[in-house]
C-alpha cells in the first residue's frame, strides 16, 4: 500500500470518525441529518482508498462509459 493510498484511507477514517463524534454529540438535533452522510462519505474513502479519487475524475470526463462503448462496438462487429 503506497503513502498515497494510505493518505486517503487515513482521510476517510478521520471524516467518519469526526462525523459519528458529531453526531453523538448533538443526539436529537436537526444537525444531524447535515452531518450524517459526511459519515457515509468516508466509508467508501476508508475501504478503497485513492481509488475512490481515481473513480470520481473518471466519471467526470467521461471515461466511465469507455467499457460500454468498447462492448457495443464488438458486438456490432459481430453481428448481433
Amino acid at each position: 500500500m503506497t503513502r498515497r493510498d494510505l493518505r486517503w484511507k487515513a482521510g476517510g477514517l478521520a471524516l467518519t470518525a469526526t462525523a459519528c463524534a458529531l453526531c453523538g454529540a448533538v443526539d436529537g438535533s436537526p444537525l444531524m441529518i447535515i452531518v450524517f452522510p459526511l459519515a457515509l462519505l468516508g466509508l467508501p474513502l476508508m475501504i478503497h482508498g485513492k481509488r475512490v479519487g481515481q473513480m470520481v475524475r473518471a466519471e467526470r470526463r467521461g471515461h466511465s462509459h469507455t467499457i460500454d462503448v468498447v462492448h457495443a462496438a464488438r458486438m456490432r462487429r459481430r453481428g448481433h
